[in-house]
């Protein structure tokens, strides 16, 4: 039996007529010459290429993977017709990325820049070739990424205002409407409690918002974070992601995010809320993560019986730091803060009475920070999301508040009028973060928005005319900016695939991203093309030139997460995960660990069980596109955020809107 395997890979790979077995003689020469075929045919290379495409005008280069050396391969870029439009030898060996594959080159081809539809193919030692992409114009490559990204948030909409879809039928949460407000319990690291919660004897309108990720939880952590990108978005990119585009207007659901805080924080007590929902219970008490359902079976789950309590109505938590003008934890303050002065410079004109009250909200939100924490509040339990650095948010939250008291007509009732005020704290707190324990220590997402903070203040600087006295300058915020890039760099320069972020660490498609908006922040800024190609490069590892060759965002590639942890894309299509598709969802993307569990309804996927990444696993990474595994292929709010900014600014090039 084995000898027949052995036979059938050999008539497979080799494609050649099987060995005459008339005499013993020939009998041991075919039996050399087949173990040499089975040993050849094990060999294997692949080539990876940024699946969404490559603009015409750009360095472009894609990656050849091989077991076994390609020294003297070519490469040719052929387009739709079979025709060569570009050739030449392979690259450089850029390292190894495993045991199974110990050569990783670079293929570029930066003069191809004909509109049309490509592959690449490789010949040499090993055959290979590459999966169809595209090279056009940068609007024609990432208009439909963007659109897609819409969608995604469209459907992890909570409450009545749910926008029907092919994977959304009916509002969930409704009881969210009228819910009862909870001190916060001590919880483990599993976010399991003893006891049972105490209310505060308020209740509260906490409905509407995003679900956070793959579950049905709502934190202000991960919504002022997205929330803060996306208005940006809207304002710096109206054509893109504003107004201006039929397909990608990101107003309405920036305003959709910014509804919800509105409900958590009550501007006329100063009281701060900041979770809906509890992840784990305990022995009495069922919550988000112990069932897997679809969303609108929660309002009536199980009859509402005890046990079930907090799935049918959820509990809202209260600052931890108590109630009515109670010090909020800075990272949430500055964020916060962000958000409303965002929401104030973008709906002005639009909606005066509903953006004045977010102004005057931003300016009450921000003086409660907390700055002197000893410890940050995020969410419940916080070994959720970890976050340790603060600074960089409340440099967010002061630029934002002096661009909103750009002269207007500001509304009545403000605690600060002078726009130096607020221009003076965003300095104070870009040198705490450059001078403090975290600086450069992280590149842009969720726990780090110090790119994004100076880059705003640089455009703030610039528009104040560089005032002296304040406690950074526009040279020093890009020499910050720059030294997370070049960390960035150096880390790319250890990695077959040139990216600039670790495989093997939480957040991977969300670091990608925010590398990439970073790129283009600082060309824009120094005008120089610095980290142009880089910045490229990274945006282009999480759309499929990595070893798994996978682009990670739903929709955005030929091969992309089919089996997301995710109810409601879990359960819906049939088979499991599509189609139809949650478009636009960012995963974790590759990870140390692959996670493993069931719950009872959760629909296996993929059906057979079959890990076909696996064999790319390498490097102390693995990624793995099965229900199960949270850690590598759940999407969420936050982790999908950088994504439309990214795409943006492939687009636009620059903003063009205002601040």
């Amino acid at each position: 039996m084995a000898d027949q395997s052995n036979f059938t890979i050999y008539r497979r790979n080799a494609r050649l007529r099987p060995p005459s077995l008339i005499t013993i003689g020939r009998l041991t020469l075919s039996v050399l010459v087949l173990t040499a075929l089975v040993i050849e045919a094990q060999a294997a290379a692949f080539v990876r290429v940024n699946q969404v495409g490559y603009a015409a005008g750009a360095n472009k280069r894609a990656y050849l993977m091989a077991s076994a050396s390609e020294t003297g391969a070519t490469f040719a870029v052929k387009n739709a017709s079979g025709i060569t439009v570009f050739s030449g030898p392979i690259g450089l060996n850029l390292g190894s990325w495993s045991a199974s594959f110990p050569n990783v080159y670079a293929l570029d081809f930066n003069s191809a820049a004909t509109a049309g539809t490509y592959t690449i193919s490789v010949s040499g030692p090993i055959a290979a070739t590459s999966p169809s992409f595209r090279i056009d114009t940068a609007t024609n490559l990432y208009s439909t990424p963007l659109a897609n990204t819409l969608y995604f948030y469209e459907n992890e909409r909570d409450g009545a205002n749910f926008i029907p879809t092919a994977l959304r039928t009916a509002a969930g949460h409704l009881n969210d409407a009228s819910a009862k407000v909870y001190l916060t319990p001590n919880m483990n690291s599993s976010g399991r409690f003893s006891g049972d919660l105490t209310p505060t004897g308020a209740v509260i309108d906490a409905s509407g918002g995003w679900w956070d990720a793959g579950d049905y939880l709502k934190f202000v952590q991960t919504h002022s974070y997205t929330v803060s990108l996306l208005l940006i978005g809207v304002r710096d990119f109206p054509n893109q992601m504003g107004a201006g585009s039929t397909t990608s207007n990101f107003t309405n659901e920036a305003k959709f995010g910014l509804d919800w805080l509105q409900k958590m924080w009550d501007d006329n007590s100063k009281t701060f809320y900041y979770q809906v929902g509890i992840g784990n219970g305990n022995a009495k008490t069922i919550s988000d993560h112990d069932i897997w359902r679809l969303p609108q079976a929660d309002d009536n789950f199980q009859g509402c019986l005890s046990l079930y309590r907090f799935i049918c109505h959820r509990p809202v938590f209260i600052n931890t730091a108590g109630g009515a003008g109670a010090l909020i934890s800075p990272n949430l303050a500055g964020r916060l803060a962000a958000d409303f002065a965002q929401c104030y410079q973008v709906f002005k004109v639009s909606n005066p009475p509903y953006a004045n009250q977010c102004l005057v909200s931003a300016e009450h939100v921000f003086d409660l920070a907390n700055t002197a924490p000893a410890s940050l509040l995020t969410v419940s339990p916080n070994s959720f999301y970890p976050e340790t650095e603060w600074r960089d948010d409340l440099e967010l939250g002061a630029t934002e508040l002096y661009f909103a008291l750009q002269p207007g007509n500001p509304p009545a009732g403000l605690a600060h009028t002078d726009p130096m005020f607020y221009l003076t704290a965003a300095a104070k707190w870009a040198n705490a973060y450059i001078t403090g324990p975290n600086d450069a220590a992280d590149s842009l997402n969720l726990y780090d928005v110090s790119a994004l903070a100076h880059f705003e203040l640089h455009r703030a600087l610039g528009l104040a005319a560089n005032p002296p006295g304040l406690a950074v300058s526009q040279s020093s915020l890009l020499a910050d900016l720059k030294k997370q890039l070049d960390k960035a760099v150096a880390k790319a320069g250890t990695d077959a695939f040139g990216f600039g972020f670790p495989w093997n660490v939480y957040d991977t498609t969300s670091h990608g991203a925010g590398l990439a908006v970073m790129a283009s922040e600082y060309t824009f800024l120094s005008g120089a093309n610095t980290y142009t190609d880089f910045g490229n490069r990274w945006l282009s590892n999480i759309l499929g030139t990595n070893a798994w060759g996978t682009s990670l965002i739903v929709g955005d590639g030929s091969t992309f997460p089919d089996c997301m942890q995710h109810q409601v894309a879990n359960l819906v299509p049939v088979p499991p995960n599509g189609p139809p598709f949650l478009f636009g969802a960012a995963v974790e993307g590759p990870n140390s660990i692959a996670a493993k569990g069931t719950l009872s309804g959760m629909v296996a996927c993929p059906p057979n069980g079959v890990d076909v990444f696996a064999q790319f696993n390498g490097s102390g990474a693995v990624y793995k596109d099965n229900v199960q595994s949270f850690s590598t292929v759940e999407p969420a709010i936050d982790l999908t955020a950088s994504s439309p900014l990214a795409f943006a600014w492939q687009i636009a090039g620059a903003p063009s809107g205002t601040p």
